[in-house]
């Protein structure tokens, strides 16, 4: 029985277990959003929150405190990554500085086609990336000016032919003037 036994073992042995965790939690406060299983993403969010607090109750205190540096260097036995534990530190927990807890979402995608697996996002809450990549990129659609088509190899171009200025200049007779040239009328 496994009465008291809090955790999933996820199919690996306790020190990949913990490597595992680690690189989910280095790339989710590193990218603030990742994708992975969903028992992967429950397990991520218990280590990434505890550490999130450690850092918000640590960013109130002077660096040189003992305090201080005690909890950079208890996040930093998981989180080999430097850059990653300095912008934890100044970045992420200021931002989530008042809020009590639950600083990460996990949202539900549904089923990997290779193994069925049930897939989830994890992502910073006050991070909110998603949203923002969509909203940059049909303004960069609208920005970016069309391309023209080329013609195929061994086809005329418009220009080549003497008979595309000729064609060009009957289908305008045969369209009604526009409103704007019966005003100039």
């Amino acid at each position: 029985m496994r009465h008291g036994k809090v955790g999933r073992k996820l199919k690996r042995t306790a020190s990949h277990r913990r490597a595992t965790l680690a690189s989910l939690a280095t790339a989710l406060l590193r990218h603030k959003r990742i994708t992975t299983t969903v028992a992967k993403a429950k397990e991520t969010r218990k280590v990434v929150e505890k550490m999130i607090t450690r850092a918000r109750h640590a960013a109130n205190l002077p660096l040189k405190d003992a305090a201080g540096v005690h909890a950079r260097r208890e996040v930093g036995k998981l989180i080999r990554d430097r850059a990653v534990i300095g912008e934890l530190f100044s970045t992420i927990a200021t931002k989530v500085g008042t809020r009590p807890g639950g600083y990460t979402r996990v949202v539900k995608l549904g089923q990997r086609k290779g193994d069925n697996a049930e897939m989830a996002v994890i992502e910073l809450v006050d991070f909110n990336t998603g949203q923002e990549v969509e909203k940059e990129k049909p303004a960069a659609k609208e920005s970016k000016p069309r391309a023209s088509r080329k013609p195929a190899k061994g086809k005329a171009k418009a220009s080549d032919s003497k008979e595309a200025p000729v064609e060009a200049e009957h289908a305008s007779q045969d369209k009604p003037p526009t409103s704007e040239a019966k005003e100039s009328h």
